[in-house]
């Protein structure tokens, strides 16, 4: 029965034993087989041929006081193989006492934890490797935090100033959009995060996963999404910036006066780019809001146009703009363009912030988020989008007043 024991314990685990000097006595053949070492070679020499050398004197030290007190020594122990590459194994070493109590021997039993240990060592790295993103995300938030705050805080200087520096429309109508939107996205900031902080919580404990199932490759993966997350969520913060509230008082206007402002500032981007304008607008129709506001989602509206229209053949690029009575309390402005449309599994997103078909450098897909917040806001009106039989028409719903 004993031998039996015996046998199971050598076939499974790694089996060594030594005197009291450290010398080898006996190894199994998992012992040779994990160190690279034939068991002549190993018999009369110290255990100290598989010692790793960056493992410090101090362990020893501990183990061979542990051992010579007569007490069992555990550790998951780092040692080098005779080719030179390295091994973990969890080790328990217990000492064997002769009928006096005096140590005789010791008996090493091991098994192999080496792929355990390199995968939790690369975890351990990619760990590192986000806490220093983390920590230059924080940085990066904390200084454009500040910025942001500055901006905010000057903000009615840098207006004044601003509008006396530019006299001319077209500069002035710029700034306004710009200020347009602040308001909300202030709002709607700690909105954008929860989404992508909720996602790279999922991922992390993806990464948590798949380092249970020791599978790299899927850590390298998932380390990766987390960390264009992070680089994403950064890139949010520098869009903010870039946005300023307004502080109009409202009145009411002819809606046809918004048409011509932005008429005025692209009109000669479309002419260029050989577009033909149609108007149609009712210049008795009156709203009540801020006039550059309407004026500047016109303008997102046809630059949207004029961009949809520049692959189509120059003799059928044209843009309608009509200003119409709906019934007797709401009125409608359109944009129409003869671009085609807009295809269905877009026109479905494209009032959602963020979402753009265009290129990075040429757009964020703020552009008719904002537009909608102002109708909608700023206005109490709607924005639609339909497919005509040209291509997309943007329907923008006011409620009508009366007034001077």
């Amino acid at each position: 029965m004993f031998q039996q024991y015996k046998e199971a314990i050598e076939s499974s685990n790694i089996v060594s034993k030594t005197d009291i000097d450290g010398i080898i006595t006996f190894v199994n053949d998992e012992f040779c087989k994990i160190s690279g070492y034939t068991r002549d070679e190993l018999i009369g020499q110290n255990h100290n041929i598989i010692r790793h050398p960056d493992v410090p004197k101090e362990r020893f030290k501990r183990l061979w006081d542990t051992i010579l007190a007569k007490k069992t020594f555990r550790s998951t122990v780092m040692n080098r193989a005779k080719d030179g590459s390295t091994f973990y194994v969890n080790t328990t070493i217990i000492p064997i006492l002769d009928e006096s109590g005096a140590i005789e021997e010791f008996i090493a039993i091991r098994y192999d934890v080496t792929k355990e240990m390199e995968l939790q060592i690369a975890l351990e790295k990619k760990e590192r490797e986000l806490e220093a993103l983390n920590r230059t995300l924080e940085e990066r938030v904390r200084m454009q935090t500040k910025k942001l705050y500055d901006l905010n805080k000057h903000l009615e200087e840098r207006v004044a100033e601003e509008v006396r520096q530019n006299e001319e429309k077209q500069k002035m109508l710029f700034l306004q959009s710009r200020m347009a939107s602040l308001g909300q996205m202030m709002a709607n900031i700690a909105h954008q995060w929860r989404q992508p902080l909720t996602e790279l919580a999922l991922t992390l404990f993806n990464l948590k996963k798949a380092a249970h199932r020791q599978d790299l490759q899927k850590v390298d993966a998932v380390y990766e999404e987390s960390r264009q997350m992070i680089q994403n969520m950064s890139q949010t913060i520098e869009d903010f910036i870039n946005f300023f509230k307004p502080g109009k008082p409202k009145e009411i206007f002819a809606p046809s006066q918004s048409v011509e402002d932005a008429l005025q500032i692209v009109g000669k981007s479309l002419e260029k780019h050989y577009i033909k304008i149609e108007t149609k607008v009712d210049a008795s129709l009156k709203v009540r809001g801020v006039r550059n506001e309407l004026s500047q989602v016109l303008i997102n509206l046809l630059q949207n146009a004029k961009e949809a229209l520049e692959n189509s053949p120059e003799g059928h690029r044209f843009i309608n703009v009509c200003v119409t009575k709906k019934d007797d309390k709401e009125l409608c402005v359109s944009v129409e363009d003869s671009a085609g449309g807009v295809p269905e599994e877009v026109a479905e997103r494209i009032f959602e912030p963020y979402f753009t078909t265009k290129h990075q450098a040429k757009g964020t897909g703020l552009g008719l988020f904002m537009s909608k917040m102002i109708i909608e806001k700023s206005f109490g009106g709607t924005i639609d989008l339909e497919n005509g039989p040209h291509g997309a028409t943007f329907r923008i719903d006011l409620p009508m007043v009366e007034g001077e």
